[in-house]
């Protein structure tokens, strides 16, 4: 009796076929891989695909790098003074770039680690930046931006003027003044900004005469012979108002021995001392009822050898008695913007010295007094005239610090 095999079906056949294939590469030590067309393409690095946002089938999430930048891209009026800085997390800096829009670069720091970097000078006025970085993530994938911004403009830059000047030696009286381009609406950050030393210790304190120009002085006289500084750090300082202060300054200034003179309007007398030591007392004619002398203390601020006076200037006209034309007069000190000086007396006054009030606010002097004042007083210096009818000058005209009260004054 012969067997007859069962037909087996192609299914099995494949499948037996599969088994074979199968062993034989495992017995040859292959690895076991999928059939024509169901073979996975090899995986990519992480480095050269996109960035994970879910856990991938064979590697873990590699966190984004986290950009933390200033100034914003594409800022307007950024104060030159603020900081320019790049930091990052979950990577590091590999290049940065800050230019101007003329092509010079702004140096930085870069962190020992590479996580951040800051611009180490400041910037321009009215300027447009590129700032270009490169930041290579922990995977190490590189990403490059470019942003840009622009510094404040030339129509807000703010600027002062400094008065004494670096380096002047001045009277013991002499007020320092900062007279600002705009103005100053934050005057609490402006004072911040400005501090003020003196050899003698001395304390002093601020006082605005107007939203542009400020002043500072100390309780008494500065010391005699002592050395002022002023550290002024006012770049990039709020005026207010979208005003940015555009310097930086240190001015240093030398306070001479200590000269005052007294002026009595009674007396007719003109007296001066150095040092507290008299130095000389001369006969002298003041204002008059009509023009009385201004009291108080005046501030001796510039001198001419000869200076030009014209009657007009203080609004008499011809035909008025008080009229004078206009004439030369020799060593003339000035005291105040509005016209008073210290000089010598015209020749119809001289007999007046000592005797009589005839001028018109000036305080006149024979040529010996008036070529004292002139050779041995100087900016800073002082007259305090008494037993005027006169009323104090305008603070404003002049230097008329010492006649505030020191309470009125530091407030």
């Amino acid at each position: 009796m012969s067997i007859v095999n069962a037909p087996r079906s192609r299914s099995t056949g494949r499948k037996l076929a599969l088994l074979v294939a199968v062993c034989a590469l495992a017995a040859a030590g292959g690895v076991f891989a999928a059939g024509p067309g169901l073979a996975p393409a090899s995986f990519a690095s992480e480095a050269a695909s996109p960035e994970r946002s879910t856990p991938g089938l064979a590697f873990p999430v590699v966190a984004p790098a986290q950009l933390a930048v200033l100034p914003a891209d594409e800022a307007k009026q950024v104060n030159p003074a603020a900081p320019v800085s790049l930091k990052v997390t979950n990577g590091r800096i590999d290049r940065v770039a800050l230019t101007s829009g003329s092509g010079a670069a702004v140096d930085g720091t870069l962190s020992a680690d590479g996580s951040s970097w800051t611009a180490n000078a400041p910037l321009k006025f009215n300027t447009r930046y590129s700032y270009t970085f490169s930041v290579v993530d922990a995977a190490g994938r590189k990403s490059n931006t470019t942003r840009t911004f622009s510094t404040v403009s030339a129509a807000n830059e703010a600027d002062a003027a400094i008065y004494p000047l670096d380096g002047m030696k001045v009277g013991v009286a002499q007020p320092l003044q900062i007279t600002f381009s705009e103005p100053v609406l934050n005057r609490d950050a402006v004072e911040k900004a400005i501090k003020i030393s003196s050899t003698s210790g001395q304390a002093g304190d601020f006082h605005w005469f107007s939203n542009t120009m400020v002043r500072y002085r100390p309780e008494s006289f500065w010391t005699a012979n002592s050395t002022i500084t002023m550290d002024l750090q006012l770049f990039g300082v709020d005026l207010g108002n979208g005003q940015i202060g555009n310097f930086n300054k240190k001015v240093t200034v030398r306070i001479g021995d200590k000269k005052v003179a007294v002026a009595d309007a009674t007396a007719h007398t003109f007296t001066a001392s150095v040092n507290d030591q008299q130095a000389g007392q001369w006969p002298a004619t003041m204002g008059d009822t009509r023009f009385p002398s201004a009291r108080g203390y005046l501030v001796f601020m510039e001198k001419y050898r000869v200076e030009h006076m014209d009657a007009a200037t203080i609004g008499l006209k011809p035909g008025d008695p008080a009229y004078y034309g206009q004439l030369d007069v020799n060593y003339a000190t000035r005291l105040t913007p509005s016209g008073e000086f210290i000089h010598q007396a015209t020749e119809s006054a001289m007999p007046f010295l000592g005797e009589a009030n005839l001028s018109h606010g000036c305080i006149g002097l024979g040529p010996d007094g008036a070529k004292w004042v002139f050779e041995n007083m100087t900016s800073g210096d002082v007259v305090q005239v008494v037993n005027t009818d006169g009323d104090f000058a305008a603070v404003e005209d002049g230097y008329g610090d010492w006649n505030i009260p020191w309470a009125q004054y530091a407030n």
